[in-house]
C-alpha cells in the first residue's frame, strides 16, 4: 500500500515545498511587490490588544484589507482609526503565515479630507454630549481679579505676545506660560499634559499654582487646529479644576476644548480681556463709590441728627419728670419717724406677752412633767419586749410542727403511689405504640422487597455494575473499567479484553457479552 502512494506518477516532475516554505515564497513576493503602498478606504472593526498592538480593517464597497500598527508604530499615527472613518492609509503588504493571510502594516494614517475630519468631529462631539461634559452647570465661573494666570501657548507665536501686551494695558498680573506645539502631531499631547501639569501644582508653593488658566492659538486651517479636537484634550479641560478660558483660532473657528472649557473667547486677545478687568476703571469705580459712601454717611448723619431734635422736642422738661418723685419722696421722709414709733411700740407688746407665758415657775412644772413620763417608760419597755418574745417563740413552734418527719413521709408515700400508678397505665401504652411501629417497619420491609430490583431477578432479568455503580446504557458500559453481572443467585464478573469494533471491521468470531 505504501509503494502505490509514494510512487510518482508517470511524467510527474513538480518539485515539493513544506508549508514553511511555500508561506515564505509568498511573503517574498508580497513585500517585493508591494513594498511601499497608500490606501483609501472606510475604517471597519477596530481592536486594540492588551499587548498594545492595533488591528483594524480597511474596507470598500467589495472588500476587507487587514490591517495592523505594531504598539512601537501608534504612537507616530497622525490620528487614531475609528469605525467608519474614511481614511488614507500608508505602509506596506505583508503575510501572517499561522492563518495564511495577508495584511497591511499602517505605518501612518490620516484622515480622507475635510468631509473625514468633520465627520469624525461631530461623532466625537455627540459622544461627549452624551457624558455631560457640556453641560452649562459643569462650568465654573472666573475669578474677578486672578493673582497667576497660566497660559498654554507656543512661546515664539503673537499670540503669547497679544495677550501679555494686554494683560500689562488693563492690569498686570503674575504670568505662568506652558510652551506647547500649537499643531501637528505632538499638540493633543503637550496641551493635555500641560493643563494637567498645572493643575498638579501646589497652591502658595515656589511655582504658584495658577487662578486661572488660557489655552490660546492662533487662526488656520481645520488641519491646523485638530489638536484641540483631540478627545485628550477636551477631557483634560473638563477635568481642570482651575477655571478655564479656550481662545484657539479666530471668532469662527469652534473646536471641542471650546465647549468643554468654562469660557470660550472668541480671539486670544478677547481671553486677555476677560481674564481681567481694567486697573483705570477699577480705580474710578472705587472713588466713585468712596464719593458716594461719604455723601450717603453724611446725609444719613444730617438725617438722624434732625430726627434727634424732632423727637427731643416732643420729650417733657427733665424738672417736670422729677418733680413727682421728689414730692412723694418728702411725703414718706414726713411720715417715717411716726411709722418707726408705731412699730417700736407694736414689738415691745408683743414681747411682753411672750415673756408673761414664759415665766420659770411654768417652765420647771413641765420638766417635771416629762421627767415622771420618762419614769414610767422602763416597766412598759420590759412588758412590752417579753411578750412579743412570746409570740415569736410561739410562731416558732408552728413552723417546727410543720416540717417534723411524719408528715414529710407521709407526702413521700403518697407521690410514690400516685407515681406507681402512671407506670402502671404508662406501659401498656408503650408495648401497643411499639407494636404499631414494628407491624408499620414489617409492611414497608415487604413493600420493599417487593418493588426491589431483587424481585425482578427472580423473573430472569439482570443487573450490570461497574463498581458501586449501576450502569443502564451502552456507552456507560463501554467506558467502564470492569463489570459485573448480577443474576437471581450470585454476580459474574468480566475482564474487558476487547476494544471498540469499528463498522468497518469484520464481525469478530468471538468476543465478551457486551
Amino acid at each position: 500500500m505504501s509503494d502505490l502512494i509514494d510512487a510518482p506518477l508517470f511524467g510527474e516532475n513538480a518539485p515539493e515545498f513544506t508549508v514553511s516554505e511555500i508561506s515564505g515564497a509568498i511573503k517574498r513576493v508580497i513585500e517585493g511587490e508591494f513594498g511601499r503602498v497608500r490606501v483609501r478606504g472606510e475604517v471597519g472593526r477596530v481592536f486594540r490588544a492588551r499587548s498594545g498592538h492595533l488591528y483594524f480593517d480597511i474596507k470598500d464597497d467589495r472588500c476587507v484589507l487587514a490591517s495592523v500598527t505594531w504598539k512601537g508604530q501608534v504612537g507616530a499615527l497622525s490620528a487614531l482609526p475609528e469605525e467608519g472613518m474614511e481614511v488614507v492609509a500608508t505602509g506596506k503588504l505583508t503575510t501572517f503565515g499561522s492563518q495564511s493571510k495577508y495584511q497591511l502594516n499602517v505605518e501612518d494614517l490620516r484622515p480622507a479630507g475635510v468631509g473625514a475630519l468633520m465627520a469624525m468631529l461631530e461623532k466625537r462631539k455627540k459622544a461627549l454630549e452624551a457624558e455631560g461634559l457640556f453641560a452649562a452647570e459643569r462650568k465654573r465661573p472666573l475669578p474677578f481679579l486672578p493673582e497667576v494666570i497660566g497660559v498654554v501657548t507656543s512661546p515664539s507665536g503673537a499670540v503669547i505676545r497679544d495677550i501679555l501686551h494686554r494683560l500689562r494695558d488693563r492690569f498686570p498680573r503674575k504670568v505662568l506660560v506652558w510652551p506647547v506645539a500649537v499643531q501637528g502631531q505632538s499638540c493633543a499631547a503637550e496641551v493635555a499634559r500641560a493643563i494637567e501639569g498645572f493643575n498638579r501644582l501646589t497652591p502658595g508653593g515656589a511655582l504658584p499654582r495658577p487662578d486661572l488658566l488660557i489655552v490660546a492659538r492662533g487662526g488656520g486651517s481645520i488641519e491646523d487646529l485638530w489638536g484641540f479636537n483631540e478627545e485628550v484634550v477636551a477631557r483634560a479641560a473638563a477635568a481642570s479644576e482651575i477655571p478655564l478660558i479656550s481662545a484657539v483660532g479666530h471668532e469662527t473657528d469652534t473646536t471641542l476644548i471650546d465647549y468643554v472649557s468654562d469660557h470660550r473667547a472668541p480671539t486670544p486677545t478677547a481671553a486677555a480681556e476677560l481674564a481681567v478687568p481694567v486697573r483705570m476703571e477699577l480705580l474710578a469705580w472705587t472713588d466713585q463709590q468712596g464719593a458716594r459712601l461719604t455723601r450717603a454717611m453724611t446725609q444719613g448723619l444730617s438725617l438722624r441728627g434732625q430726627r434727634l431734635r424732632d423727637l427731643s422736642r416732643a420729650l417733657p422738661r427733665p424738672e417736670s419728670l422729677l418733680d413727682p418723685a421728689r414730692q412723694r419722696l418728702d411725703w414718706l421722709d414726713a411720715r417715717l419717724p411716726a411709722a418707726l414709733k408705731a412699730l417700736a411700740q407694736t414689738r415691745r407688746g408683743r414681747l411682753t406677752e411672750l415673756a408673761a407665758v414664759l415665766r420659770p415657775a411654768t417652765l420647771r412644772s413641765r420638766v417635771t412633767a416629762e421627767n415622771q413620763r420618762l419614769h414610767h417608760l422602763p416597766p412598759r419597755l420590759d412588758a412590752a419586749l417579753a411578750r412579743t418574745r412570746r409570740q415569736s417563740q410561739d410562731s416558732f413552734a408552728k413552723c417546727a410542727a410543720r416540717l417534723s418527719p411524719l408528715p414529710i413521709r407521709r407526702e413521700i408515700d403518697r407521690k410514690r403511689k400516685e407515681l406507681d400508678k402512671l407506670s402502671a397505665r404508662l406501659t401498656p401504652c408503650y408495648e401497643s405504640r411499639i407494636r404499631t411501629a414494628r407491624d408499620r417497619l414489617d409492611g414497608l420491609e415487604r413493600l420493599r422487597v417487593t418493588l426491589g430490583y431483587e424481585a425482578t431477578l427472580q423473573r430472569g432479568y439482570a443487573v450490570v455494575w461497574s463498581g458501586d455503580h449501576v450502569l443502564t446504557t451502552k456507552g456507560a458500559a463501554e467506558q467502564a473499567p470492569a463489570l459485573e453481572i448480577q443474576f437471581r443467585d450470585g454476580r459474574l464478573a468480566l475482564g474487558k479484553t476487547q476494544k471498540k469494533r469499528k463498522p468497518s471491521d469484520p464481525s469478530p468470531e468471538q468476543g465478551s457479552l457486551l
